[in-house]
C-alpha cells in the first residue's frame, strides 16, 4: 500500500481540543491513502523493520488499521459492504466540505446519491497530523496523563484499568492500574480473534459434511462448528445449507438411493451447549451445527431469541431441502457418523480472517464461542468451555503476551468472571500490528470505526468519527473500549479502558468515548 499527498496548508492551524465533527478533524490534514501500485510513491521494503516515524504513516503496508484509513488502503471492500459503506460516507463528508447534514448515525453507511463512483476521501483516511516525514515522536506520558486522567477519573468509570502504547514501538505511554485484571465484557473477543487466528492461520475455513453410511442407508449432517452456516436463499458468500442439500441429492441419485434415514451429528465439541449465562438473546446454545445462529427472524446480528435446539433445527431444515430435490427424508434425530461413511457433500464457511472481522465488527457471540473452540480443537484441548479458555490463554502466553491475571471463561465476553489487564488488550493489538505477524491483521481490521461500522455505528457523532477503531464492551456494571487510533500527529496508538462498577451505563459509556477522543485529537508533547 502507498501514500500520496501533502498536507494541506491548514494543518499548521490543527485544533488543540476535540473537534466536534469528523470534517473539522479531516480538514486539519491532507495525506491521502492511494490505490496500490500507483508510481512515484513510497514502499517500505518486504523482511525489513520500519523505522518508528515510518511505521505509523505506512502501517498499511503491514495491513494495520490507521484509523479509517484502512477502509479504502485494505481493499477489495468484503462482501457484507463494511469497507464500501465507510469509503461512501468519507466521500459524502468531504463533498460536504466536512458536513453531515442531518445524518443518523445509525445510517452513517448510506452512499452518496449519484451514478458517479465515489472518489477516495481524503483526510478522514490518515492520522490527523503528517505524512511519512512529518510523523512526530511518541506522545509523552506526563501530557497524556494531563489529558486522560481527568476523564478517566469520572465517577461513573468506578473502578479502571487503562493503557495508552505506541504501536511502532510497543512502549506504554500511559497507565493507570493497567496491570489491574478485570471484567472485560466484550472486549476479550480480540483475545479470542488473536487466539484463533495464531492457532489456525486467516485461511481456515469451517467445514459442514453430508455423509453417507452405507449400511443403514444413513445420511448423517456432521457439525464443523460454522455458526454463520445460512439456510437463506442467498447465501452471500457464506456456506448454504440449500447448497449443501442440492449437492447431497446429487450424489444420492448417483447412487440410486431416494430415500434415507437422516441424522445429525454434534460431536466435534464436548460438555453442555448452554452458557452459564442461560438461555439469553444475545448467544444460540453453543453446538458446532446450526443454520443462522438459530435466529428466530432473518436478522444477522444483535439480540434475539433463539430456537432451543440449533441443531435438530438445521437437520431438519435440511431435510426439508433433501425432499425439494427429490430425496425422502426421515425426521432427523441425533447420531455419531461412523469411519466407514463416505463423504457426499461439503460446503466450508469464508476464511477465518473474514470470520475474524465480522465477529468484531458486529460483537458476535455465536462466532466468538465457535472460534474459542476452533482454538482448542487446533491445539488439543477439549472443546468446551474450560478447553477453550485453557486453549486461548495458551496461544497468548505463547505470543509472549501478558497473561498474569487473565481468566478466560468464554470466547464472547459474557461470563462475568473472564478478567483481562488493559496491559493484555494493548499487547494484543500491538502484536496484531506487528509486522512479523501479519496473520494477526485481522484483529485489526475487523474493529469497528467509530460513527461507521458495528457497534459503533450509533457513536462519536460529534467527536472523532472515522479516526478511533475499538471493539467495545457491555454488560451490567461493566463498560469497556479497547482498539486503535492516529494522534494529531500521525502517531499509532492503541489503547484499552475497562471500567467495573459502572452505576450508569450511558454515562461510563460518555466517558470512555471522551477519552478515546481526546487521544485522537492530542498532541500531547
Amino acid at each position: 500500500m502507498r501514500i500520496a499527498g501533502t498536507v494541506r496548508p491548514r494543518l499548521a492551524r490543527a485544533a488543540e481540543t476535540v473537534r466536534p465533527r469528523l470534517a473539522r478533524l479531516a480538514a486539519a490534514a491532507g495525506p491521502r491513502f492511494a490505490r496500490p501500485d500507483r508510481p512515484g510513491s513510497p514502499r517500505v521494503p518486504r523482511g525489513t523493520r520500519p523505522k518508528t516515524w515510518r511505521f505509523a504513516a505506512t502501517a498499511a503496508t503491514a495491513g494495520l488499521a490507521l484509523a479509517a484509513g484502512v477502509v479504502t488502503a485494505a481493499g477489495p471492500w468484503d462482501s457484507s459492504g463494511q469497507r464500501t459503506a465507510e469509503r461512501h460516507r468519507a466521500a459524502a463528508l468531504e463533498a460536504a466540505r466536512g458536513t453531515d447534514h442531518g445524518g443518523a448515525p445509525a445510517h452513517a453507511g448510506t452512499p452518496p446519491r449519484g451514478p458517479q463512483a465515489a472518489p477516495p476521501a481524503a483526510s478522514v483516511l490518515t492520522g490527523l497530523g503528517g505524512t511519512a516525514t512529518t510523523t512526530r515522536s511518541a506522545p509523552g506520558g506526563k501530557a497524556l496523563a494531563g489529558v486522560l486522567d481527568p476523564l478517566l477519573r469520572s465517577p461513573a468509570l468506578g473502578r479502571r484499568s487503562a493503557a495508552v502504547v505506541d504501536v511502532a514501538t510497543g512502549d506504554r505511554l500511559y497507565g493507570t492500574g493497567s496491570a489491574n485484571a478485570l471484567t472485560p465484557a466484550s472486549t476479550i473477543k480480540i483475545a479470542t480473534a488473536v487466539a484463533a487466528l495464531s492457532a489456525m492461520g486467516p485461511d481456515h475455513r469451517l467445514t459442514t459434511r453430508a455423509v453417507y453410511e452405507p449400511d443403514t442407508k444413513e445420511v448423517v449432517l456432521v457439525g464443523g462448528g460454522d455458526p454463520t452456516l445460512t439456510a437463506r436463499a442467498d447465501a452471500k458468500g457464506l456456506a448454504g445449507l440449500r447448497d449443501l442439500a442440492e449437492r447431497t441429492a446429487a450424489a444420492l441419485a448417483r447412487r440410486g438411493v431416494r430415500e434415507v434415514t437422516l441424522s445429525y451429528d454434534t460431536t466435534l465439541y464436548k460438555g453442555g451447549t448452554m452458557h452459564p449465562i442461560g438461555v439469553n438473546p444475545n448467544l444460540a446454545a453453543v453446538t458446532p451445527l446450526m443454520a443462522d445462529e438459530g435466529r428466530t427472524d432473518d436478522s444477522t446480528s444483535g439480540p434475539v431469541a433463539r430456537v432451543p435446539d440449533p441443531a435438530a433445527d438445521a437437520a431438519r431444515k435440511f431435510g426439508d431441502l433433501l425432499r425439494e430435490h427429490g430425496v425422502k427424508a426421515t425426521p432427523p434425530g441425533p447420531s455419531k457418523s461412523t469411519t466407514r461413511a463416505t463423504t457426499l457433500a461439503t460446503v466450508s464457511s469464508p476464511p477465518l480472517a473474514a470470520l475474524v472481522e465480522r465477529m468484531l465488527t458486529h460483537s458476535d457471540n455465536d462466532l466468538a464461542e465457535a472460534l474459542a473452540r476452533h482454538t482448542a480443537l487446533a491445539t488439543g484441548e477439549r472443546a468446551d468451555f474450560a478447553g477453550a479458555g485453557a486453549a486461548v490463554t495458551a496461544r497468548l502466553k505463547r505470543l509472549g503476551l501478558p497473561v498474569q491475571g487473565t481468566v478466560v471463561k468464554d470466547g464472547s465476553g459474557l461470563d462475568r468472571n473472564d478478567r483481562l489487564t488493559a496491559d493484555l488488550l494493548t499487547a494484543l493489538l500491538v502484536k496484531a500490528g506487528d509486522p512479523a505477524h501479519p496473520e494477526l491483521r485481522p484483529a485489526l481490521t475487523g474493529l469497528p470505526v467509530a460513527g461507521f461500522t458495528g457497534t459503533l455505528a450509533g457513536r462519536y457523532a460529534d467527536g472523532a468519527a472515522g479516526v478511533v477503531r475499538a471493539k467495545t464492551g457491555t454488560l451490567t456494571g461493566v463498560n469497556t473500549l479497547a482498539g486503535t487510533v492516529v494522534d494529531r500527529d500521525g502517531r499509532l496508538l492503541a489503547f484499552a479502558f475497562l471500567a467495573n462498577g459502572t452505576g450508569n451505563p450511558a454515562a461510563a459509556q460518555s466517558a470512555l468515548d471522551a477519552a478515546a477522543t481526546a487521544l485522537a485529537a492530542c498532541g500531547c508533547r
